[in-house]
């Protein structure tokens, strides 16, 4: 071997040599410094984009698949997880930096409604809005019939349970496109109405009591066309009347 050659070995087995003696003290440092719980410190340093704040995703009040089988928990892994979520998030960036930045649902809808200019937020704030009490209208081992002062007062306005249920499924079905349909107090009556889109009966000055999604998104993947099949089993297996008679109750 020539002193040339000696020369360009030693030199290549200098450079490893180094470079593994700075990685060893590199992984060393590493492993010091999440000892000692200060690894957060050394991520927090590279720049992020700030988080929005604002309005978070509400927790929904059973398990994702505790509806089964009238919805399945694909269908609450994409219309609660997925759509839901892209309501708040949508309505947090369009707020942010404006006058409705701290408003809480129900003021950003009773404020927007009705105002073109402002018709996106409007539109994002109802539906995260109505989602919310969708789910709070439903519960494993749901339906039957309602009973307390509830049950008294659809007999009253209705002439019965069963005429309420007819009425109530009725509009559900009836609601062209997407939507929802929803039993509500309106000046002291109990009415079933229904409303398109987003729009909401809080906009309207009514006290929501009970509501159905009847977005094609809400029942899609378990009954296709089928609506009346997820209305059947929304009214006979999944509507939570405690929840109504709380709101009935309350006003």
């Amino acid at each position: 071997m020539n002193h040339a050659t000696m020369s360009n070995s030693l030199n290549r087995r200098q450079f490893l040599t180094t470079t593994l003696a700075a990685t060893a003290i590199l992984t060393t440092n590493v492993i010091g410094l999440t000892s000692m719980g200060l690894t957060s410190k050394v991520h927090a340093a590279t720049p992020s984009s700030p988080a929005v704040p604002g309005l978070k995703l509400p927790a929904i009040p059973y398990e994702k698949d505790a509806l089964s089988p009238y919805i399945s928990a694909n269908t609450m892994g994409f219309h609660y997880g997925k759509h839901h979520q892209a309501y708040i998030d949508k309505t947090n960036a369009l707020i942010q930096n404006t006058a409705f930045a701290n408003e809480p649902l129900e003021g950003i809808i009773q404020k927007t409604a009705g105002i073109q200019e402002h018709a996106a937020i409007f539109n994002s704030a109802a539906q995260a809005w109505n989602h919310e009490f969708y789910w709070k209208s439903m519960k494993p081992k749901g339906g039957g019939t309602p009973a307390g002062a509830l049950s008294k007062k659809l007999d009253a306005d209705f002439g019965s349970f069963e005429q309420f249920k007819k009425a109530f499924g009725d509009a559900a079905a009836t609601q062209f496109g997407s939507g929802w349909a929803w039993l509500v107090m309106n000046k002291g009556t109990l009415e079933v109405v229904k409303t398109a889109n987003a729009d909401t009966p809080i906009a309207h000055g009514q006290v929501p009591i009970l509501t159905i999604d009847v977005w094609e998104h809400a029942y899609y993947l378990d009954y296709q066309n089928r609506r009346t099949d997820y209305i059947a089993a929304f009214l006979d297996h999944l509507v939570n009347w405690d929840f109504a008679e709380k709101n009935f109750t309350g006003i």
